[in-house]
């Protein structure tokens, strides 16, 4: 496999007569079956030669190289003279990266493992036991857990022993980190699941979790950001159909554009999801509810160019992988959020607020309510579980609110 990678049969016979020859032939082999482009292999093979020679020089051997062993190999290049290798600080990121996939290579798994594997093995014991607790307890999934990450270990490092946790103390805590609204909600509500957790094991005093403040909150207060119907076709239009991204990022851009789907619906998105026959596609939303939506032919026909011409051969069963690899599912929902800018910056359309896939749903709704439907289709459409969730929509509504709307009173002079 080495010969794919290098063209000097000098270079390929070197790197396979070396005590390390086997390894790195079978590496090369892993790079090939997850789709990594010839240069891009080639860099992480030169960079597993350099790590096995640092590791041979410092008396490691193969066998016992784990994730551990990583950070100091990286305080090595900050001195390395190692002989025949790039000591360039430039290209120190590159090698890690490389370093990284090959260290996941050795401990058996998979090149494309992935980041949540990552944080458990470094989270404290107590996060870990929480983690454990709300997939059990409420079945709550990892992506939802690693959002609760950041506040819960701020919580534990501020404390040493859990036990030391009073209400007043608490509540300080909250009031110092709160920032912007979202950003406070989110961790307002993961130290409250987080207490809760702690009482349910005996660890902390019961109703502790009550001392945390909920945050002001008006229903109706904000109206939904969108765009208008020709920017969202400019954005739509803007991907280049004559290359795989382009038919990938379409067909992610209808689904957001006409069905309304949430970031996270993209990634969850399966092959098997898709009842071509009927014309159906499942959705797999919040509280993991399960919803059928029609699937339309403008919809379905980018779905199958993407299929047919644009997906790469993966063993992923998700609908959507990434362009480069390793070919796999999208780590996050923030990963289609960014597809959804660059169309935007592509179709040169001002995104009106955060969250751009986001607002794609807000305008697919909006042009709905504008076209007559009402606020029960289009609450079935977006899959909300109450229609007053749904009634935001009538804010923008401006040809109906006109038929209610009071003239303004005319106070005449004395």
């Amino acid at each position: 496999m080495l010969d794919q990678y290098f063209d000097s049969p000098f270079r390929i016979q070197t790197l396979r007569n070396g005590p390390n020859g086997p390894l790195l032939e079978d590496f090369a082999q892993n790079l090939a079956a997850a789709g990594y482009a010839q240069i891009s292999a080639r860099r992480h093979i030169r960079a597993a030669e350099h790590f096995l020679y640092w590791a041979d020089e410092a008396g490691i051997p193969p066998t016992s190289v784990n994730g551990q062993i990583v950070p100091r190999f990286t305080d090595h290049l900050s001195r390395c003279r190692c002989p025949g290798f790039s000591h360039a600080i430039r290209t120190r990121h590159v090698l890690l990266c490389g370093v990284r996939l090959f260290v996941r290579y050795l401990s058996g798994a998979s090149v494309d493992v992935s980041r949540a594997v990552e944080l458990a093995t470094q989270d404290p014991a107590l996060f870990v036991a929480f983690r454990a607790w709300m997939r059990e307890q409420r079945g709550t999934s990892d992506p939802v857990i690693d959002n609760y990450r950041t506040p819960i270990l701020d919580l534990l490092r501020c404390f040493d022993d859990v036990a030391d946790i009073d209400a007043h103390r608490l509540r300080q805590f909250v009031l110092e980190r709160s920032c912007k609204h979202a950003a406070t909600k989110i961790s307002m509500t993961a130290l409250r699941l987080f207490l809760r957790f702690l009482i349910a094991e005996g660890k902390c005093a019961a109703g502790l979790d009550a001392a945390i403040p909920h945050m002001a909150h008006w229903r109706l207060s904000s109206l939904p950001r969108y765009l208008q119907a020709e920017d969202v076709e400019r954005i739509i239009a803007s991907c280049d159909l004559t290359l795989p991204v382009g038919k990938r990022d379409r067909a992610i851009l209808l689904l957001l554009a006409r069905l309304a789907l949430r970031a996270g619906d993209i990634v969850q998105l399966r092959l098997t999801d898709i009842d071509w026959k009927d014309a159906w596609l499942c959705v797999c939303g919040k509280s993991r509810r399960e919803t059928r939506l029609p699937l339309t032919q403008e919809v379905g026909q980018a779905i199958v160019d993407y299929l047919q011409d644009g997906r790469p051969p993966c063993d992923d069963d998700a609908l959507f992988v990434r362009s480069r690899a390793p070919f796999r599912r999208f780590a996050n929902h923030t990963a289609v959020s960014v597809i959804v800018e660059k169309a935007m910056r592509r179709a040169a359309v001002t995104c009106p607020s955060r969250g751009a896939a986001h607002v794609l749903r807000h305008s697919a709704a909006t042009s709905m309510l504008r076209q007559g439907a009402t606020l029960q289709d289009i609450s079935s459409i977006l899959r909300h579980r109450s229609i007053e969730t749904t009634q935001i929509y009538a804010k923008v509504d401006i040809t109906a609110l006109e038929q209610i709307a009071q003239p303004w009173p005319v106070v005449l002079p004395c």
